[in-house]
């Protein structure tokens, strides 16, 4: 036993480190920033971005009537119906996170 190599022992105790190294990671009082707008701002945009690009993609001339006296055209109404993609897509995924906030709430209300 006495013939093996001597094991290195890491340590970040006897003093090895300065002042400024130990005072890195104090706290500093300061609360972080919510980015929690940043993200929703930038999946909207994605969104907006992604119904555009869809538009594009399909090749042959789409038309939606919203009413009986409006109606958008694909090619002629390009920002209408980005528009309208993206609103569409929206309620998909509004109804989603509703239904699933919806069946959490009542898993929590049956839960035994």
């Amino acid at each position: 036993m006495s013939n093996s190599p001597k094991k290195t022992v890491w340590s970040l105790q006897d003093n090895k480190r300065n002042e400024e190294q130990r005072s890195a990671f104090k706290p500093t009082g300061k609360k972080p920033k919510s980015k929690t707008l940043k993200y929703v701002l930038t999946s909207v945009l994605v969104l907006l971005v992604m119904s555009f690009l869809l538009i594009q993609i399909y090749e042959e001339d789409l038309e939606t009537c919203i009413t009986d006296t409006f109606c958008i055209n694909s090619n002629e109404d390009i920002l209408l119906y980005t528009m309208y993609v993206f609103v569409n897509i929206s309620i998909v995924i509004l109804s989603i996170v509703g239904a699933y906030s919806i069946g959490k709430r009542l898993a929590n209300y049956i839960k035994i």
